[in-house]
C-alpha cells in the first residue's frame, strides 16, 4: 500500500511502479484508476471522496474538468450515477426513468432505452470517427447493427433518426425503411421498391411491390452476374421470414431486367 490514503503500489511488467487508487462507498469497493505518480492517485481519491461525501447532487451537465482535474470524466459519471440512483455501473452510464445516457466525453453523449441497460453495462462503447463499436467475442461489433441498421445502409434512404439526433439510439427514434442490400423504397402508398446492382455503374434490376421481392431480385441478378464470370463479389440478401420453398418459388418467378440478363462482361 502507498503512503497516501486510498493509494496502492503496483508494478508493471518491466518492474516499474505505478499507483492505483480505489474508494469504498455504501459497502461497494470501486476502482478509481491508475496513475504514474502517487500524488496524482491520491488527488483522484480525494476528488472522488469529495464528490461522494458532499450533500451536493451533481447531474451529468454539472461536470467541470477544473473542479475534478485528476478524476476521469467517465469515472465521474459512474460515481454520480451511483450516488444519485443507488446503482453502481462500471461503464459511464447515467440512469433516467425510462432511458439512460452513455458518456464517451462531455460533448459525446449517447441515449438508449432502459431495455438496453444490461447490454451496455457489460460492453464498453468505442468510437472511431462516425463508427461506434463494442468489443464482443474478440471482435469489434458496430452498434448500429443492434438496431437493424446494416453496414450498407444509407441514412435518409435506408433508415433515419426521427428527431435528427444521430446519438439517440432509443428504439422509437430509429426508423428502418429498408433492410436489404441493393433495395430502395421509392413510394410508400402503395409501397414500391426498386432494386439496383452496381456493375460498371448502377443498373436497374426492376421495381417490385414488396421489399422481399426486390431483395430476391437483387440476389437473382447477383447470381446471374456470377454465372457470367463477373469479377465482383456481391453481398447477398438473407430473408429469414421465408421458408426455403417460398424463397425458391419467388426466385423462379421474379423478373429481372433484360439489361442484366444480356450484360456482356467483356465490357469490363
Amino acid at each position: 500500500m502507498g503512503t497516501l490514503p486510498g493509494v496502492y503500489e503496483a508494478k508493471k511488467k518491466d518492474g516499474s511502479l505505478y499507483y492505483r487508487t480505489s474508494i469504498t462507498y455504501h459497502s461497494k469497493h470501486i476502482s478509481i484508476g491508475s496513475y504514474n505518480k502517487e500524488e496524482a492517485a491520491n488527488a483522484a481519491y480525494r476528488e472522488a471522496r469529495k464528490l461522494l461525501d458532499t450533500n451536493t447532487l451533481y447531474s451529468p451537465d454539472d461536470y467541470h474538468p477544473d473542479d475534478f482535474p485528476h478524476l476521469s470524466y467517465q469515472k465521474w459519471i459512474c460515481l454520480i450515477n451511483f450516488k444519485n440512483n443507488g446503482f453502481y455501473i462500471k461503464t459511464p452510464i447515467y440512469l433516467y426513468q425510462k432511458f439512460f445516457s452513455y458518456h464517451l466525453s462531455p460533448s459525446d453523449i449517447l441515449l438508449f432505452d432502459a431495455d438496453d441497460l444490461f447490454y451496455y453495462s457489460k460492453h464498453s462503447i468505442m468510437r472511431r470517427g462516425n463508427h461506434l463499436f463494442v468489443a464482443e467475442y474478440g471482435m469489434q461489433t458496430n452498434i448500429h447493427s443492434r438496431y437493424g441498421i446494416k453496414n450498407f445502409a444509407r441514412e435518409g434512404i435506408d433508415y433515419q433518426f426521427v428527431n435528427g439526433d444521430r446519438k439517440d439510439f432509443r428504439y422509437s427514434n430509429i426508423e428502418i425503411f429498408n433492410t436489404y442490400h441493393g433495395v430502395t423504397q421509392i413510394d410508400k402508398t402503395p409501397p414500391l421498391y426498386v432494386a439496383k446492382i452496381h456493375l460498371n455503374g448502377d443498373y436497374l434490376i426492376g421495381k417490385y411491390a414488396t421489399s422481399s421481392e426486390a431483395a430476391i431480385a437483387y440476389n437473382k441478378a447477383a447470381d446471374c452476374m456470377r454465372q457470367k464470370g463477373f469479377y465482383k463479389t456481391f453481398t447477398k440478401n438473407y430473408l429469414e421470414s421465408l421458408s426455403t420453398e417460398e424463397y425458391k418459388t419467388i426466385y423462379r418467378q421474379i423478373v429481372i431486367s433484360k439489361k442484366i440478363v444480356d450484360y456482356d462482361i467483356r465490357n469490363e
